[in-house]
């Protein structure tokens, strides 16, 4: 990969690079269970076979969710660059793309 294709991947998440999840619920909630939908919602649509989540229940890892500064369910964590925090159900989904960056990345 060229030094211009590598900058691309890390901007552009639609060029290959795996884009890390980390969506804290609070077990079935149902804010939980509607932010769990909409994000595999828009990564199926964005990012097919470009994306993992990891689901931290926070009532099962209390200390983690601490530790980690989330205060507030359900929180989403884009962990790769650069990291940003989303809080809610995920249902405005203009607000979600434009905060993952894939606002205009349609399939």
């Amino acid at each position: 990969m060229t030094p211009r294709n590598m900058a691309d991947a890390e901007t552009n998440p639609r060029k290959g690079k795996t884009i890390l999840f980390r969506l804290y619920i609070a077990h079935e909630a149902p804010s939980s269970a509607q932010a769990m939908a909409n994000l595999r919602s828009v990564c199926q649509e964005y990012l097919p076979d470009h994306h993992e989540i990891e689901v931290v229940d926070i009532l099962q890892e209390p200390l983690r969710a601490l530790v980690e500064g989330i205060l507030v369910t359900p929180t989403l964590v884009r962990l790769s660059p650069p990291v940003r925090h989303i809080v809610g159900d995920l249902s405005d989904r203009a607000i979600v793309l434009r905060a993952l960056g894939l606002e205009g990345k349609a399939k």
